[in-house]
């Protein structure tokens, strides 16, 4: 039995999503593929897939597997570069999810310097602001902002976003000009809200050594960065957000920045991805490449 073979038809099998996409992928035939798996279930005395007439799914060893067996190929297919008189050391595919006005903003309009060192990797790059599942979806790894939510994720820092308070001048001249944080009791906001989650985020304020929470009134609760802003420029309220997202507005006077003697304190910029011990040799360079970004960009530390 090739089990290296063996072990690229099993993550091919698991990155389809089915057997026919596996064979198709690797242009084999099905049984070729279905025997293949049931030949490496045999060697590991143990079920590495659920199988039903609707959908595969791994089992818990599995899951454990697969990433097991993407490093290894991951290693293999270096090894196989630098033996090579290629130019590129690393190959292979990487698939990023970014925050949508981080991805936009900060990290495209830098990465074809990442694809010029490392033209042996194939990037394919998804934006959201919503939380996704790395396995289900084949995702390599993701950029998130904030808090992040208890997982079995592995996470690492590798920013922060500085963080302003605005409004655009028509709500301000509506409503006043809030310059402490009391007087945010007579004020609406558009406050933003993670993924499916409707609980909203808290404000946050930088007073002496301690950070003091706040609830704004919503006058609008929105789930991705571009509606927020825009609810801000259509006067919906005050926001709270990284200074990335809203400087250009702030440049041409759409929105205006208030409470400028109460700091909000920078915002973490994190990567994540599934294990740390067996982190494919693609992600490591990105995440270090991610880190002399936010470095070179100033934005190494809050």
């Amino acid at each position: 039995m090739d089990v290296l073979n063996a072990m690229q038809v099993f993550v091919s099998v698991v990155e389809t999503g089915s057997f026919t996409n596996a064979a198709q992928s690797l242009h084999m035939h099905r049984p070729a593929v279905s025997k293949s798996i049931q030949l490496l279930e045999q060697r590991l005395d143990g079920r590495l897939l659920n199988r039903s007439t609707r959908r595969l799914s791994m089992t818990p060893e599995g899951e454990a597997f697969y990433h097991r067996c993407k490093a290894i190929l991951d290693n293999v297919g270096q090894a196989m570069a630098s033996l090579s008189d290629r130019p590129a050391r690393l190959v292979g595919k990487l698939r990023v999810d970014l925050p949508v006005s981080v991805g936009h903003l900060l990290i495209i309009p830098s990465l074809m310097e990442f694809q010029q060192r490392y033209p042996g990797i194939e990037l394919t790059l998804g934006t959201s602001d919503k939380p996704i599942d790395l396995i289900s979806e084949g995702v390599d790894c993701v950029v998130r902002l904030g808090a992040l939510e208890d997982s079995s994720l592995i996470a690492s820092g590798i920013g922060y976003l500085p963080m302003v308070t605005c409004a655009s001048p028509a709500y301000l001249a509506r409503h006043g000009v809030p310059e402490r944080i009391a007087d945010l009791s007579e004020h609406f906001a558009v406050n933003y809200f993670s993924g499916s989650n409707p609980r909203t985020l808290e404000w946050l304020f930088v007073q002496g050594d301690e950070i003091q929470t706040v609830r704004v009134r919503s006058a609008i609760n929105v789930n991705d960065t571009q509606g927020f802003v825009a609810s801000a420029l259509a006067g919906f309220g005050l926001i709270q957000g990284p200074a990335l997202n809203v400087q250009p507005h702030l440049d041409s006077g759409a929105l205006v920045r208030v409470m400028q003697h109460c700091p909000v304190p920078s915002k973490r910029v994190s990567i994540l991805y599934p294990h740390r011990d067996l982190m494919p040799p693609a992600v490591e360079v990105f995440v270090a490449w991610l880190r002399s970004l936010m470095t070179d960009k100033g934005l190494a530390q809050p």
